[in-house]
């Protein structure tokens, strides 16, 4: 929409269009795409080792790489678990990036027995690699019942996915006493403290060096990727999406549990209403 020859200076062209004169000289970086995938590839097969093996850390992981064919250095591999979000499972501190010492609150669920559902829930973040890129699931578990009761797809991993997961959730199935998650910083955000706060629910957090404190939500996970993702194919979010739709529908209806009794989630969860 700039012309030089129209009689008008580039200046005033510009504060007409209400346009940044700085900005009309900016050219763009050209994104390396050869980059993106190798890091997309590399996400992926970190992911793959995280959800085998938990317990591994970034110099392992590195060397499961590196026999997987890829040259790759500790620095890289610590700045993709790090825009992946996760972290390996064993006790150690500074689990993951958090907010201020502030943002901290107690674990409250120390030798504590859900006695009934939406009584405690725990919440989560887990990355899932796409074709193309790469997708984040949050969702949310009851403590009760083990019935998923809340997740949402997301292409950011930001506090956002949290806080709509939870008013989805909330707005389905009633409001939970307790939630626990870990310390990461979508979780210690004040959007997310602040919904939790509006809504009266009590906000608890993993431990340090706590691991296991958040273990059911992440045992999930665990199940979802290695039971229904790793052996089915999925090209676009949408496939991903009814994947997740179809596993989560036969989690909780069609298969038993040994600490329900072998009951089913959604019949453990519904029958204590009905009782």
């Amino acid at each position: 929409m700039i012309q030089r020859d129209n009689g008008l200076s580039i200046r005033r062209q510009c504060e007409l269009l209400g346009l940044n004169r700085s900005g009309l000289y900016y050219i763009p970086p050209i994104q390396d795409t050869e980059a993106v995938k190798r890091d997309e590839s590399l996400m992926a097969c970190i992911d793959h080792w995280h959800t085998r093996c938990p317990y591994l850390g970034s110099r392992k992981i590195v060397i499961k790489l590196q026999e997987d064919g890829f040259t790759v250095c500790l620095k890289t591999v610590r700045r993709l678990m790090l825009k992946m979000g996760i972290y390996a499972i064993y006790p150690k501190p500074n689990l993951s990036k958090r907010n201020f010492k502030e943002a901290i609150v107690p674990y409250l669920l120390r030798n504590y027995t859900a006695s009934f559902p939406n009584q405690v829930w725990s919440i989560d973040i887990t990355y899932i690699p796409m074709p193309h890129g790469h997708m984040y699931l949050t969702a949310i578990i009851d403590w009760y019942s083990r019935r998923l009761i809340g997740y949402y797809l997301s292409d950011t991993l930001d506090a956002a996915s949290v806080v709509h997961t939870v008013k989805k959730t909330v707005k389905e199935c009633g409001i939970s006493a307790i939630i626990n998650s870990d310390q990461g910083s979508q979780l210690t955000s004040d959007d997310y403290k602040t919904l939790l706060h509006s809504l009266n629910i009590r906000q608890s957090m993993d431990g340090r060096s706590r691991w296991a404190d958040n273990i059911m939500i992440e045992r999930w996970f665990r199940s979802l990727k290695t039971e229904q993702l790793d052996p089915n194919e999925y090209h676009s979010p949408r496939e991903l999406r009814q994947l997740i739709d179809t596993y989560v529908d036969d989690y909780n209806n069609i298969r038993p549990h040994e600490a329900l009794g072998y009951k089913v989630p959604n019949d453990f969860y519904f029958g204590s209403f009905a009782a």
